[in-house]
């Protein structure tokens, strides 16, 4: 599969006073597109335990232009970067509507730990995870 596109619509209440989305805003709609991809596609592909408890370990957000709320949705392409024994890296990159042609404004990654609610610490990535999460491999690339 290689990359999970996703759509997200920034709301006006998410502009700044200089008339983009803010920082907060992008970093809320990034989260967005990653609960689509690690709830919703991984319950669907029997990977369900990615939805019982993941912690944000590192984020990296790059601003290539500016992300404007225009009523539209934007398009999120999410991809596995990289894959540990107990975290695994996200790369993601946002454009500027819902079009792969539209501009990119935004480049991002995250790093991600599984993690224990119950236990209150980090686990390891079961091997329903790792095939899940193989399944969106970009080879080590944003795209």
């Amino acid at each position: 599969m290689g990359v999970f596109v996703t759509e997200v619509r920034p709301r006006w209440s998410d502009m700044d006073s200089y008339g983009h989305v803010n920082h907060a805003s992008t970093v809320t709609l990034l989260e967005e597109a990653r609960v689509d991809l690690l709830f919703h596609e991984a319950a669907l592909r029997g990977a369900e335990d990615l939805a019982r408890g993941v912690v944000v370990a590192n984020l990296t957000v790059d601003y290539l232009a500016p992300l404007y709320a225009t009523g539209r949705a934007v398009r999120v392409a999410v991809s596995v970067r990289e894959i540990r024994a107990a975290y695994f890296v996200l790369d993601y990159v946002i454009h500027n509507g819902p079009s792969e042609a539209d501009q990119v404004a935004v480049t991002a990654r995250t790093t991600l730990a599984p993690f224990d609610l119950d236990a209150g610490k980090p686990r390891r990535i079961t091997d329903a995870e790792r095939d899940f999460l193989a399944a969106w491999h970009n080879g080590g690339g944003r795209g």
